[in-house]
Parts: C-alpha cells; structure tokens; sequence
C-alpha cells in the first residue's frame, strides 16, 4: 500500500481526523528541527519552537493550497516563528549547538581522514559564523540559502521590503565572510 499523499493528508487533517496531521508530523519533523535549529541556535529552544510550528500549521491548515507541497510550507511556518522569537527577544548571539546529523562528512570523502577532518573544521567554522549574526541577519540566510527562497519571497514571508531584505543579506554575507577569514 502507498503512502497517502501530502495533499489527502491535508484534507483528511481538515475533516479533523488528527491520525493524518501526525503522518504529516512525522514525515517533516526532522526537517523542520533542522530549521529551528538553525535559527535558534540550540537544541531546546529548537524543540520548543518545532512543537510551535506545528501548533501553528494546524490552526492554519485550512489556509492551505493543497495543491503545492506541505514541506516548504511547513518550513517558512517555522523560519517565521523563530523570526518572532527573536524579534520579541531583541537578543544579540547566543552558543550554538550542532546537530549530530548535520555534523556528519560527506559520504565521498571515507577513508580520507584529514578531508573529513577539514571539511567538518570549515562546516563548523561557517555554523558558528551563522551562529553569532543577528538573528534578522541568521533568518534570511536561513531562508535564501538553505530554503532557497527568492528574495521576493522572503520580502514576503518576513513583511520586509525587497531592499531590506537585499541589504539584510549583503550585510548578513559580508559578516559572515568576516568571521570566517579571521579565524
């Protein structure tokens, strides 16, 4: 038997029978932990934000278009929630803990110690660099460059205007190749 569909999920959600929200949990849990995390910065805010991001999707899976996909979605649902945690915090950087999943090498370099070791050196250079940007700054990286989102659409999910959005990232960039190179 084949796994029901996003979109039936969806549908079966809003006739109420919650079953098909959990199938929908289950299938993006770790991947919108992933974006919490990263936005975040630690694990249990991350956690606390997840279980949010979910809340949220299902309060609003009416407003769904169901005929595009749940997973992006879901996933701006979560990059906007932790942009208001952060915006109610007004809080400048904080430690960053790394998932151990993203800290894995990439599968090609086995058997090839000190390029795994670099590559995981520069993997964490550059987290840690994400880390301790501004957490408007950490957002709209978050969403150009790991949900790859055009900058219209970010201008969109942010409520910001195209050329702060462009400026965030410039500004987002340039900090980032900073704390790389000095280190």
């Amino acid at each position: 038997m084949d796994a029901p569909s996003d979109r039936s999920l969806i549908l079966d959600t809003r006739r109420g029978r919650l079953e098909a929200f959990g199938i929908l949990i289950q299938r993006y849990q770790k991947a919108v932990y992933n974006v919490c995390l990263r936005v975040m910065g630690n694990r249990e805010d991350a956690e606390d934000a997840v279980q949010e991001s979910f809340l949220r999707a299902h309060r609003y899976i009416h407003t769904i278009d169901v005929e595009r996909p749940f997973g992006p979605w879901i996933k701006q649902v979560a990059a906007n929630h932790c942009y208001g945690v952060h915006k109610k915090r007004q809080s400048e950087p904080f430690p960053y803990e790394l998932d151990d999943e993203l800290n894995r090498p990439d599968q090609d370099m086995f058997g090839q110690p000190e390029r795994v070791h670099l590559a995981r050196e520069k993997q964490q250079r550059t987290r840690q660099a994400i880390a301790a940007l501004p957490p408007h700054y950490r957002v709209v990286i978050e969403l150009r460059h790991f949900q790859e989102l055009s900058y219209q659409e970010i201008a969109s999910q942010l409520d910001l205007p195209l050329n702060t959005v462009k400026s965030h990232l410039l500004r987002a960039r340039k900090m980032l190749l900073e704390r790389i190179v000095e280190r």
